[in-house]
């Protein structure tokens, strides 16, 4: 199904499922999951969420900036796996940070991770094969998923900001806890993503 048809389907079922998310569709930006091609690499966008990973969005743009400088303009794997650790620190990057984005680095170079594959793999298939790579969890690779990816049915219920959300427009007075809300995701199950949006948005 084209990709705007599916996610005008998705519009109408949810609130079909739970109608408190009919006001929020209403009243938020519709979800553009996949409609437009991803800007950049599949290593770009996991590079860049590795730097932003637990810093300000300005903090992880200068940082962005500073390793593209060092690669002359376009961060690749051949030109990230030129750089020694210490220039790697430089542009303001954690120990641990560098040490994530060596690995993530030296297994695309070898071919351990095929970003060519993915299109061809399931969601757990590709959590898998990026999760044990240090400092890349469950949650990044979600993000990536979603947003680089753009899979309609990723749950991310780790995150804070989809709880918050839920919270709010079912009025909880108790914030809901991660696995309640893997439950209660189970009806929207092929769509969760598209969920997980508004639930952003209303947070």
């Amino acid at each position: 199904m084209d990709r705007s048809k599916e996610l005008a389907a998705i519009k109408r079922r949810i609130p079909k499922i739970d109608p408190v998310f009919g006001p929020a569709i209403k009243q938020y930006a519709p979800c553009t999951f996949g409609l437009e091609k991803a800007k950049q690499t599949h290593y770009q966008s996991l590079i860049r969420a590795v730097i932003a990973q637990q810093v300000s969005t300005a903090a992880a743009k200068t940082i962005g900036g500073r390793l593209q400088e060092k690669c002359g303009g376009s961060i690749t794997p051949a030109k990230v796996g030129a750089l020694s650790l210490k220039q790697l620190q430089s542009v303001g990057l954690t120990g641990a940070k560098v040490r994530t984005i060596d690995e993530l680095t030296q297994a695309t170079l070898s071919g351990d991770i095929n970003f060519k594959r993915f299109p061809y793999l399931d969601d757990e298939e590709i959590i898998k094969e990026l999760v044990p790579l240090f400092g890349i969890g469950r949650w990044t690779v979600e993000m990536f998923l979603i947003f680089q990816l753009g899979r309609l049915d990723i749950w991310p219920v780790d995150d804070l900001a989809v709880r918050r959300g839920w919270d709010l427009l079912h009025k909880n007075v108790d914030p809901i806890k991660a696995k309640a809300l893997h439950a209660l995701g189970e009806p929207f199950a092929g769509m969760r993503s598209v969920v997980a949006w508004y639930c952003w948005r209303a947070s």
